[in-house]
């Protein structure tokens, strides 16, 4: 039988430095946005362009986002699919828009094509984010882990700009930005060549 030991380096300290001590790293803190940033929101769903129900999840991610000093003038509705959802994104960055929050179309339904309409815009994804967003999802709600939601930068320079896919849902929009919005701050800091 095997005894299970320690790890410890063999490689030692980079070119002869004492390692930190834990109590001493200094863990850099989330700060909100020094000015306000242009958002935009965009509703996923066949049935709200159609009339067939009203959008709840688009406003209430608008006024989350301006919490968060992402200010968003208007919701777009746009029928669920790869293209509508593109373009949409598009039109929202070359408006000026920094952070696009899409609502909706992350499901496993036929029509639910927001990721796919999303990942050839971003440069690189987020994973991270994605999984902590799903991660609280879970403690609200088992559907949670239901979500394909994308999260990314379209570019890594000063022009890049987030973007989001969040469930439908109230709940959703609301788990995703209640992970998001304190990091939007960070993020638009490193496209824009700050720190990290």
């Amino acid at each position: 039988m095997n005894e299970l030991t320690p790890y410890t380096s063999t490689t030692g300290p980079v070119s002869g430095a004492a390692a930190p001590k834990a109590e001493s790293v200094r863990q850099k803190g989330l700060q909100p946005l020094a000015e306000p940033v242009k958002g935009a929101v965009i509703t996923v769903s066949d049935r709200c362009v159609s009339g067939e129900r009203e959008d709840v999840s688009g406003p209430l991610a608008s006024r989350l986002l301006g919490e968060h000093n992402v200010i968003v003038d208007a919701v777009k509705v746009v029928p669920d699919g790869v293209e509508p959802v593109r373009t949409a994104i598009r039109e929202a960055i070359a408006a000026g828009a920094r952070v696009v929050l899409t609502a909706g179309g992350t499901g496993v339904t036929p029509r639910d094509l927001t990721p796919e309409g999303t990942a050839p815009l971003l440069a690189v994804r987020l994973e991270g984010i994605e999984a902590q967003i799903r991660a609280y999802g879970l403690t609200q709600t088992p559907l949670s882990s239901l979500s394909r939601g994308l999260v990314g930068v379209t570019s890594r320079d000063a022009d890049g700009a987030l973007v989001v896919n969040a469930p439908g849902s109230r709940g959703g929009v609301k788990d995703t930005i209640a992970v998001v919005g304190p990091l939007v701050p960070h993020v638009l800091e490193q496209l824009g060549g700050g720190d990290h």
